[in-house]
Order: C-alpha cells, then sequence, then structure tokens
C-alpha cells in the first residue's frame, strides 16, 4: 500500500491519501469539504511495467432501486493473490455490489473490470475466471450431490473427475449419493463452496461462506480459502462473522448506506480511528485500595473491575505506570495480557451514525 499527498485543485489545501496501485479512491477535502477521485499511478519494477493487472476493480459504481441508491459511487480493488473482506450492516449494499460485479444485476452506472476485462464488453470471458458462492445456495434438489457438482463441471468445461474429490473434500462423503433436497442448510453450503472451487478458479466471491455452518464446517472453509490463496486465488469475502474475516484477510473494505467508509489494512483502520489496546490483569486478591487507585488513574480511558479482574483501555505508553501503580498498592498480579482492538470495535465505529 502507497501513500500519497496531493493538492486540492480547489483550495490547494494538502491532501493525504492511501491505496494501493492502480486503485481509484473517492477523497473528500478536510478543508474546503470538495470531492474527487485520486488514481494510483501503476508501480513499476526496475523501470519495467507490470503485467499483474487487479483480479477485481470497480470504479463508481451505481445502482438505484426505484429512486433509491443502494449502492452510491462505490469503488476498490482486489489485487492478484489478496483476501478482501467486504463488510456491512445489513442493507448496507454488500450483495447488490456482489450481484453487480457478476452482472447478475445491471448498475445504473460505473465500471467494473475482472481479470483486465469489462463486465461491459467482455462478461462472457471475464465470468471464466470466478467462482462464486451466492449468499442463498440453490442446487437441483431431485439431483444427488454428486450429480449436481457433475452439471456444473460440464458447464465449466472441468474434468467431471474433480466432483468426488471435492465432495470427499468438504466432509459430504456419506451423502454423495443422496439428494440435495434432502440435505441441511449446512450441508448445502458446503456443496455450494464445493461449486464455488470447482476447477480452482482464480477469483473467488463469497458472498457469506460460513453462512448456517457448524463450527467444524466454519474451520474447514477458512482452511480452504487460506489454501486458496496459496494456489494465488483472489478471493472477495462478504461476512457478517468478523473474527473470521479478521483472521484472513489481508484488507477490508466497509459500506454503510450504500458509500464506502473505510478500505484499509485492519491495522491501519485502527491506527485512523486511533483505537487502543486493552491490558487485562488477574490479581491474587482485590483489595479497596486496588481499586481506589485504579479509579484514580487519569491516563486510562476506561477501566472495569469483576471480581478479581482489571480490564483497563489505555495508550501502549501507559501500561507500565498502570502495572506499578497497582503493585505499589499492595496489588498481587497473578496473570496479564494485551487485546488489541478488534475488527468488531473498528466497524462500529465506522458504521455509527452514518448517513
Amino acid at each position: 500500500m502507497s501513500t500519497k499527498t496531493i493538492k486540492c485543485p480547489q483550495c490547494k489545501n494538502k491532501v493525504t491519501v492511501q491505496g494501493n496501485p492502480g486503485e481509484k479512491t473517492n477523497i473528500v477535502c478536510p478543508n474546503c469539504k470538495a470531492k474527487g477521485v485520486f488514481t494510483f499511478p501503476l508501480q513499476n519494477n526496475v523501470g519495467q511495467k507490470t503485467n499483474r493487472v487487479a483480479a477485481i476493480e470497480v470504479n463508481g459504481l451505481i445502482k438505484t432501486f426505484n429512486g433509491f441508491r443502494a449502492v452510491d459511487n462505490v469503488s476498490f480493488m482486489v489485487s492478484p493473490g489478496e483476501i478482501f473482506g467486504f463488510l456491512g450492516p445489513n442493507g448496507a449494499g454488500k450483495t447488490t455490489t456482489i450481484k453487480s460485479i457478476l452482472g447478475l444485476i445491471h448498475a445504473n452506472s460505473g465500471e467494473i473490470i475482472i481479470n483486465g476485462m469489462s463486465m461491459k464488453q467482455q462478461s462472457k470471458q471475464a465470468k471464466k475466471f470466478v467462482g462464486y458462492l451466492p449468499e442463498k445456495v440453490a442446487f437441483y434438489e431431485n439431483l444427488t450431490a454428486l450429480q449436481n457438482l457433475q452439471f456444473y463441471a460440464e458447464l465449466k468445461n472441468v474434468p467431471v473427475e474433480e466432483c468426488k474429490q471435492l465432495i470427499i473434500e468438504f466432509g459430504l462423503e456419506d451423502a454423495m449419493y443422496k439428494k440435495v433436497g434432502t440435505f441441511s442448510k449446512g450441508m448445502t453450503q458446503r456443496l455450494g463452496m464445493a461449486r464455488a472451487v470447482l476447477g480452482n478458479p482464480p477469483i473467488l466471491i463469497l458472498d457469506e461462506p460460513s453462512g448456517g455452518l457448524d463450527p467444524r464446517g466454519v474451520i474447514l472453509i477458512r482452511n480452504k480459502i487460506i489454501e486458496m490463496k496459496k494456489k494465488e486465488a483472489s478471493i472477495f469475502v462478504s461476512s457478517h462473522i468478523l473474527s473470521e474475516v479478521q483472521s484472513i484477510c489481508d484488507r477490508v473494505g466497509i459500506i454503510n448506506h450504500g458509500c464506502i467508509v473505510a478500505k484499509d489494512t485492519v491495522d491501519e483502520l485502527r491506527k485512523k480511528l486511533h483505537l487502543k489496546p486493552k491490558l487485562t490483569l488477574e490479581l491474587q486478591e482485590m483489595t479497596k485500595d486496588v481499586v481506589q487507585t485504579v479509579k484514580n488513574l487519569t491516563e486510562i480511558d476506561n477501566v472495569q473491575i469483576i471480581n478479581k479482574i482489571i480490564n483497563v483501555i489505555c495508550d501502549p505508553k501507559q501500561r507500565v505506570n498502570v502495572i506499578l501503580s497497582i503493585v505499589k498498592a499492595g496489588g498481587n498480579i497473578v496473570n496479564l495480557h494485551t487485546s488489541e482492538p478488534s475488527l468488531e470495535e473498528v466497524f462500529m465505529k465506522f458504521t455509527e451514525g452514518k448517513k
């Protein structure tokens, strides 16, 4: 990721922006509120142009329904070999964006490029690079798991020999010859993921991949996503399970009310919000002196005391002072650890009060 400082064309105020090579980002000048779009230049290697194009590029996407803007000027890029998490509250525009990318619905305006191919001019060729898992997985219920997968293998021009191995890989070996109409939600979801990765597509678009899965299924899907990344696949993941997104994604984009409100690595988003880590201390015994000492500390943002546990939100530089103050007050610390702000906290900050 690169950082650029540019001048606002209206007031000449300097504005700092971050993004990846080739990515377009919306800019609002903090001084005069002028809006614009900046495209990060492609990086060259030793003076040579790179041949690697973005896996997915979305520029200025707008989609309206009966005059309501479900997606409002959305722009982002998924780099080759990257896992990109796409987050947002219910009704924020996630699924509409995904369906627009895939050409399942027609956007009012904007540009969508898949592996260097325009979805307007080269839709059929571009879709050959994509494996898709929809939010609501559907199969022919009167066909078996194997028959369904073989049907899609023939559509994709993929060897049908892959089908049995994928069914086994996703833990459906005992249900291989059972009709999908008898499947549970979790079993159907696993088969949907098998269909998405059929033929090892270089781009995966996954809408709620962990939906309806038990913990074992969630781990199975997560490991498959990581395996596909190792094969240099580019993966776009929309999910409500933020802990899963945080554990696997290189970058995240957060959409709210149809607009992208944040786009970066989780660490960088934490820094932008000035979120501070939580220091958790377990004491052998909680005393009134320790409680009073902690409550009198002015360098901490928040403190919570539960039985023998003290949770403190503070700047990392203040951790030593907190610990020493507790020890001086007679507290015997038997365990302590620090937790960085989670993606859940980042998500809540970027989506609260947005209109």
